[in-house]
């Protein structure tokens, strides 16, 4: 029974333990260290003997058995303190504040944000006592009934008792602060952190109260702030100077994320910013006179041109417009160049397939402005289109007689060939490089080849290519951009002078067993026929001592390739005869038939040009250039007789004794009897292209509706653009050879003719 007594009087009431106890020895001394501060006499607010007191009780009367358990009304009891406070002390005091900045003009947004913070450290301090005091319900109590913990109880009710009734005025005190620095104002970013972090924390774990009531209202304010900025900025500034500012604008708003906002707002914040000072304006900045995207292009302005590029990046189509503008530009100026060779030939100017004047403009503008999109535009995929478009437009745009086609593959001529442009390997390398960035913007890559490769025979043929190495390189190169196919007999041509020396000197040597019967210097080039050029290869009538050696080679060849044929074209043939005017001699280097020519005429002996026709059994068309380069060239060494600059058939020649020059070794050049490239051959070539395109395409498709197969061999064709009434006309001449037939139940699709 005295045991049952003692428990009795150890009993706690609820009324005794919350007033007598906790209210009186935990909460008034919190409130009161609240409201005025720390006592003088305390270091700290509560020792450990006074927390271990308050807890105890706490702990006992959540641990009474039923009915004097109180945990329940403990939990309630916390949460009206809390709530008494807030409402009795904090709001009032914040409400104060809020009349305070509305009547003031200057100050008033910090001195509300000053008294929220301190209401809301203070709140964080009671919260956090509190919530130490009765920590037994957190152990227990909210534990088994699933109630918010003590922590969350009292964040809730700051909310709903201080945050929700003040935030309207707390995020307009807020914005202008932030638009107070916009505008170079000095303001307390410490504050302003601890005020977002009360916003981040009235989302309980989540981020939805800061979006919801401080930052969508701030992006909004940001965009109005902006938008007055662009109005002002867009009149008054050059496109420059507003790019300038747009960039410091961004930079500024990225670090004030940084220094007192939640990170998640940089991305809508600076979104925003790109919409009023870039988007909306973008064509009117672009298209500024005397300060646009044309403006900076043509003065060269590399930082304003590099920081246009880094901002309308940002855009998600902003880079279009401004690769748009590049394009044009790149093209004016090309079609400049262009425009320049056409006034000149209008000017009366001749019209030759050698230009280098126009070449070197060209590649000198695309080199500019590939730098250009390289260091200013980063190298962007968009503006290496836009370049690419431009060239192709210039490139391709033909005046006078001769192709662009013709006229890049003849700089290559005069870079490549010896007495042509004075350059060491390091330069020809660099300049046969800026010719094939430019090639690959021709649609007629087929032509320049056809017209390349001719004159690789002349420079090797003559002895005029200026290094083996470099035409290596220059095929290197272009088998590089267009494959095997399009050089393999180029790399054909080379191999046969790599091979052919080889049977020149074991020639040379069976020469040496028959120097009774020669008195000539003779070497042979064998040339395969599928890879050289076609050329004329006229009949002529040979001195005996040429039909000797030549006689001589043939069986000294038949015996080593009895399978092979031999076609001799002494048109491309050369020479070097001894001549004596006079008292002098000279070395003339001619061609094969120009030596026949001279020989005919040596001793003084004086022919017609019937007679010359009928002797040398040459046509026309051939011994009228041949008498020409003789008679009438820089090298006069024949005579003709009426004199002139014109040969006709009436005409006479003589050796012109009085000759004389000054050089001891006269090259006497002769017109080529072949043109630069057989056009004919190269529309036959595109020809076969095409059908084998078609033939390709139907036999792996079987069945195919005339425009998807005119697209299909259009892409399949890489050296040439053929116009579609030709592709058409290739597909006629397949069904009339039964390699197609036309759908019996649809009249525009083929079917493919195993």
């Amino acid at each position: 029974r005295m045991s049952n007594t003692a428990n009795k009087v150890d009993l706690i009431s609820f009324e005794e333990g919350w007033n007598d106890e906790i209210k009186i020895k935990a909460i008034d001394i919190l409130e009161d260290m609240l409201d005025n501060g720390m006592p003088k006499n305390r270091t700290k607010l509560f020792d450990h003997k006074e927390y271990v007191a308050v807890y105890t009780t706490c702990y006992n009367m959540c641990t009474q058995r039923s009915p004097y358990n109180y945990s329940k009304e403990l939990y309630v009891r916390h949460g009206e303190t809390i709530e008494q406070y807030l409402s009795n002390t904090a709001l009032p005091a914040l409400q104060e504040k809020i009349s305070m900045s509305e009547s003031s003009s200057s100050s008033g947004s910090s001195v509300l944000l000053v008294e929220l913070q301190k209401r809301w450290n203070n709140h964080q301090i009671m919260n956090k006592w509190l919530a130490k005091f009765f920590m037994y319900l957190d152990r227990y109590f909210v534990k088994h009934h699933s109630h918010p913990t003590l922590s969350q109880s009292g964040l809730k009710i700051f909310k709903t008792e201080v945050y929700d009734k003040i935030k309207a005025s707390s995020t307009a005190a807020v914005l202008d602060m932030i638009n107070e620095e916009r505008e170079n104002g000095i303001i307390d970013t410490t504050l302003l952190r601890s005020v977002v972090e009360l916003y981040e924390a009235m989302g309980m774990g989540t981020l939805d109260a800061y979006t919801a009531d401080l930052e969508k209202q701030f992006v909004e304010s940001s965009r109005v702030f902006y938008a007055k900025k662009r109005d002002a900025w867009i009149v008054g500034d050059t496109t420059p100077e507003y790019l300038i500012k747009t960039e410091a604008a961004l930079e500024e708003e990225r670090s004030r994320v940084g220094n007192y906002l939640n990170a998640a707002s940089e991305p809508k914040l600076l979104r925003v910013i790109e919409e009023e000072l870039l988007e909306k304006v973008e064509t009117v900045l672009l298209e500024k006179e005397n300060s646009g995207c044309k403006v900076l292009l043509a003065n060269d302005k590399s930082e304003d041109l590099g920081r246009m590029f880094r901002l309308f990046s940002r855009l998600e189509k902003g880079l279009p417009p401004v690769a748009a503008i590049v394009q044009e530009f790149v093209t004016e100026i090309g079609l400049e160049c262009v425009n320049k060779r056409q006034a000149k030939l209008d000017g009366g100017e001749k019209d030759k397939n050698d230009d280098p004047d126009f070449v070197k403009s060209l590649r000198d503008i695309h080199e500019k402005y590939l730098g250009v999109i390289k260091t200013d535009f980063g190298g962007h995929p968009l503006f290496q289109k836009a370049l690419k478009d431009a060239f192709v437009e210039i490139v391709n745009k033909n005046v006078g007689q001769y192709p662009n086609a013709e006229l890049l593959s003849t700089y290559c001529d005069r870079v490549l060939k010896s007495g042509g442009e004075k350059l060491s390997d390091s330069e020809v390398e660099d300049n046969l490089e800026k010719v094939v960035q430019l090639f690959t913007y021709l649609t007629d890559k087929d032509l320049f080849a056809e017209i390349y490769r001719n004159q690789l025979a002349k420079r090797l043929l003559n002895q005029r290519s200026a290094s083996d190495d470099m035409e290596k390189l220059m095929i290197a190169k272009l088998k590089m951009q267009c494959g095997t196919q399009f050089t393999s007999k180029m790399e054909g041509m080379l191999g046969d002078l790599a091979v052919g020396g080889d049977q020149r000197n074991e020639f040379e040597q069976k020469l040496k067993l028959h120097k009774h019967l020669v008195k000539l210097d003779f070497s042979v080039q064998v040339l395969t026929t599928g890879f050289w050029p076609s050329y004329k290869s006229p009949e002529v009538v040979l001195p005996e001592q040429m039909t000797k050696c030549m006689s001589l080679f043939r069986e000294w060849h038949d015996n080593k390739h009895a399978k092979r044929k031999l076609v001799w074209m002494h048109s491309l043939g050369n020479a070097t005869v001894r001549a004596t005017f006079g008292k002098k001699q000279y070395d003339l280097q001619v061609t094969t038939l120009q030596a026949i020519a001279l020989n005919a005429l040596n001793d003084g002996s004086t022919l017609s040009f019937d007679e010359l026709s009928e002797r040398l059994n040459l046509e026309e068309n051939i011994l009228k250039p041949l008498l020409h380069s003789l008679s009438c060239g820089k090298f006069k060494v024949l005579l003709k007789n009426p004199p002139g600059q014109n040969i006709k058939k009436t005409d006479s020649f003589t050796a012109n004794s009085k000759f004389s020059s000054n050089m001891r070794k006269l090259r006497i050049p002769m017109a080529s009897l072949d043109a630069s490239h057989n056009t004919k051959r190269v529309e036959e070539d595109r020809s076969i292209a095409i059908e084998a395109a078609i033939v390709r395409i139907m036999k792996a498709r079987k069945t195919l509706a005339h425009q998807q197969l005119i697209a299909e061999t259009l892409s399949q064709l890489a050296f040439f653009k053929p116009n579609p009434r030709d592709i058409k006309k290739r597909i006629e001449a397949l069904i009339d050879r039964e390699y197609l037939e036309r759908n019996a139940e649809n009249n525009t699709s083929y079917n493919y003719l195993a």
